[in-house]
């Protein structure tokens, strides 16, 4: 949801050509990456935390939705943006999905094809970032606050539902 926030910012302040399947791939990738490396260093300290995991897990994406509330209540970087190079998407593509390194670490709790789920989660953000900006484009940034809280709701519940069960 923080790619597609950022996506409709930049899609309200750029109506260059191509921006939108631009957007889709830097943070479609990032986000298919960074989950990965975030479960492959959760493999390699489940042993000593699996006692504790689901409370890790819980925290974790707590502190992550919060964040995404936090950021959606408050302006975002995409007034300060002066041009939308490739440099700049490769920064807001990092800075968008460091937070699913971390989430990427519950991956080890669940009995999930890893590769698959980071697929997912790369299609499913190339599809909203792409969205993002389409819909920027046409409705300026209204819209971006109330996906960024949307989220981070949605992954505070997420983290509430792993410690019920």
């Amino acid at each position: 949801m923080d790619a597609f926030a950022v996506s409709i910012g930049l899609g309200a302040k750029d109506n260059s050509r191509g921006l939108d399947l631009k957007a889709g791939l830097f943070f479609g990738s990032f986000q298919a990456l960074m989950p990965f490396i975030g479960y492959l260093g959760g493999k390699g300290i489940l042993g000593w935390v699996e006692a504790y995991a689901h409370w890790i897990a819980f925290g974790l994406l707590a502190l992550i939705g919060a964040k995404m509330i936090y950021e959606g209540l408050h302006e975002g970087i995409e007034e300060d943006i002066a041009a939308i190079t490739n440099k700049m998407m490769l920064l807001l593509s990092v800075a968008t999905s460091i937070d699913a390194m971390a989430a990427g670490f519950s991956l080890t709790l669940l009995d999930i094809n890893v590769y698959l789920a980071c697929l997912i989660i790369g299609v499913a953000t190339f599809a909203f970032s792409w969205l993002g900006v389409r819909i920027g484009k046409n409705s300026g940034t209204w819209l971006e606050n109330k996906a960024e809280i949307f989220g981070g709701a949605v992954l505070i519940l997420i983290g509430i539902k792993m410690l019920v069960t």
